[in-house]
């Protein structure tokens, strides 16, 4: 084991000592009860079966059979999760095969920032995550389960099913994916079009006809954001079948992998080999994650979801954890944002059992975790296919990587170091996706242009002010002020005007999509304008260093003024609009109640 992975992870451990005691005091007190069937009265016991065929009635209460949940974010708008119309039939049918019985317990919502990017449907985004944790709880509150199956892909849909999962730490749970979508119009393609589209060069025709051939069938989108980072961490988490994150929906070996993960989860369920979620996601199962994360060069998001995970968990991971990780793990991919690839090309060079495979050789993941599969995180290196008579086995991958543009070995990385680094200094503290960024952006200083919404800065590069050197600094975009939405619709500008040769960058309280790219930009900025944070003293003009080499994030103006410097207050029209319409007044609660994204933006703590 590498000694800085090791060192971050006995300190996650020692800074955990007693709130992770605390929940698995909580966890081993639910698991010691009889059965549901067992222990609740009679009339709940008919409420919670009395739609179940007759047969079926008899297997899980008289014969004591296991009982399956299903928590599904199944909806047929969203290209992700719309494989997952016929996945319960699926699963019920393999359930009872084997002796078992699975029911729906319920459904989350899933919403795609994709759509509501720029709309005001983006602000309620992060929110969305705490609740489908919350959804999560009421489904598999009915309490009559043996454990969990869980469906779900994209962005917020994953970390929101986890938390609500280890809030019910109790249970043994596997995780369900669906797949991406097959390969359409390339990912440098699809934002050349939006560039030239920005820059008024071709029109919005041209625009929708490119936007339509990149996302064009079921599946995840196939850009390595958020929602295929989210595939990339439940593999290194141990948490689904192995090799299962990419396989296509229409594929045969999916329906295959799908059947699998009831004989994954039937086999953790029974007597002493019964192994709750709780219990297995403890601090090496996070910190793997982590490596993983880094590794792939994946979404900055996971700085703020992978936070509340191991919180709800009773774990505390912070941003130094990543940061002081990062300078250690090697960035083994390029997949679009950091490369031109997509993850379609990712798996066919070799996929995450590749990247787990060199890692765990490496010495850079812990190898003596617990695993859904009872064979453990070996497992995950390996490669699952489809035999003669539909019979499902695993094999080794090849030593090396079937395309060397994509997909490296540890000794022969991309870079040294992780895709991802912590910033610092008088602005307070932000993260940056460096891995996307050429080199020569890694720091930048120039004058600040201060904005106080996304589309105060899209109307001033549309009427052309912005033709120089600068720093954008767009701030009450944090959790409190208007949910803390992604700020992806300024990325054609700014990279634009970086290809013009502008020395640019973004600094901002808000989140960029994990689609985030080329343009540096120091995001997550802690505290937020909004509660007192440093961005709310900055004034157009201010010198701001940016300096991603040395983690250094700083207001060049001199400390007295600084320091006598009162921050500015957000307008109050602009907070009167964050507050309604849309449904924003729903969540006032959640605004009122989040922690700050450094401490994963919590609406539960």
């Amino acid at each position: 084991m590498h000694a800085t992975v090791q060192q971050v992870t006995q300190r996650i451990a020692r800074r955990s000592a007693a709130p992770r005691r605390a929940y698995l005091e909580r966890v081993d007190r639910l698991a010691a009860r009889p059965r549901g069937a067992d222990r609740m009265g009679c009339a709940n016991v008919a409420h919670a079966f009395a739609a179940l065929p007759g047969d079926q009635r008899l297997r899980v209460v008289a014969e004591r059979a296991p009982n399956l949940g299903i928590v599904s974010a199944y909806n047929d708008m969203l290209s992700a999760h719309h494989p997952y119309e016929n996945f319960p039939a699926l699963i019920r049918d393999e359930a009872r095969a084997l002796g078992a019985t699975a029911q729906v317990a319920g459904g989350v919502p899933a919403m795609c920032d994709g759509v509501t990017q720029g709309q005001p449907g983006m602000e309620l985004s992060l929110f969305s995550r705490d609740t489908i944790a919350m959804a999560t709880a009421i489904a598999l509150s009915h309490d009559v389960f043996d454990g969990a199956l869980l469906l779900g892909v994209c962005d917020k849909i994953v970390p929101g099913l986890l938390i609500g999962a280890l809030h019910f730490g109790h249970l043994p749970c596997v995780f369900v994916p669906a797949g991406p979508m097959s390969s359409g119009l390339s990912n440098p393609e699809k934002a050349k079009v939006r560039e030239q589209h920005s820059q008024g060069l071709v029109g919005r025709d041209a625009l929708l006809k490119a936007e339509q051939a990149a996302y064009h069938g079921p599946g995840t989108c196939t850009f390595y954001g958020t929602a295929n980072s989210n595939q990339m961490l439940l593999e290194a988490m141990g948490l689904h079948v192995p090799g299962s994150a990419f396989v296509h929906p229409h594929a045969p070996l999916r329906e295959a992998l799908t059947r699998a993960a009831v004989r994954t989860l039937l086999a953790i369920v029974p007597g002493q080999r019964r192994l709750a979620v709780g219990h297995m996601v403890d601090e090496r199962v996070i910190v793997n994650a982590m490596v993983a994360l880094l590794a792939t060069g994946g979404s900055t998001n996971h700085l703020i979801h992978w936070v509340a995970v191991a919180r709800a968990a009773g774990l505390m991971i912070d941003w130094t954890d990543f940061d002081e990780l990062s300078s250690v793990v090697p960035l083994l991919a390029r997949v679009y944002p950091n490369g031109v690839a997509d993850v379609n090309q990712f798996q066919a060079a070799g996929g995450t059992g590749f990247v787990l495979r060199e890692l765990l050789d490496a010495g850079l993941m812990h190898d003596d975790v617990r695993t859904v599969d009872t064979r453990g995180i070996r497992a995950y290196a390996r490669e699952p296919e489809l035999q003669r008579g539909n019979l499902l086995q695993w094999r080794d991958l090849a030593a090396a990587s079937a395309d060397a543009s994509v997909l490296r070995g540890a000794a022969d990385p991309f870079s040294p170091t992780g895709g991802l680094r912590v910033l610092q200094g008088n602005l307070g503290r932000a993260v940056i996706k460096v891995s996307a960024v050429p080199e020569d952006r890694h720091v930048i200083e120039a004058p600040a242009i201060v904005f106080d919404s996304q589309q105060a800065l899209l109307a001033a590069f549309n009427s052309g002010q912005l033709q120089r050197d600068f720093v954008a600094v767009v701030r009450f975009q944090g959790p409190q002020a208007n949910g803390m939405p992604e700020l992806h619709k300024l990325t054609p500008p700014l990279a634009v005007l970086q290809g013009r040769g502008f020395k640019v960058a973004l600094v901002t309280d808000g989140r960029m999509s994990g689609a985030s790219g080329k343009v540096p930009a120091a995001i997550h900025v802690s505290p937020e304008a909004l509660v007192g944070g440093a961005l709310a003293k900055v004034r157009s003009g201010d010198m701001i260093l940016l300096d991603a080499r040395n983690g250094i994030l700083q207001a060049r103006v001199d400390p007295t003024t600084w320091a006598a410097r009162e921050a500015e207050a957000i307008d109050p029209i602009q907070a009167d609009d964050n507050a309604h319409g849309m449904g924003r007044e729903l969540f006032a609660g959640l605004r009122r109640n989040v922690n700050s994204a450094e401490q994963g933006a919590c609406s539960w703590l």
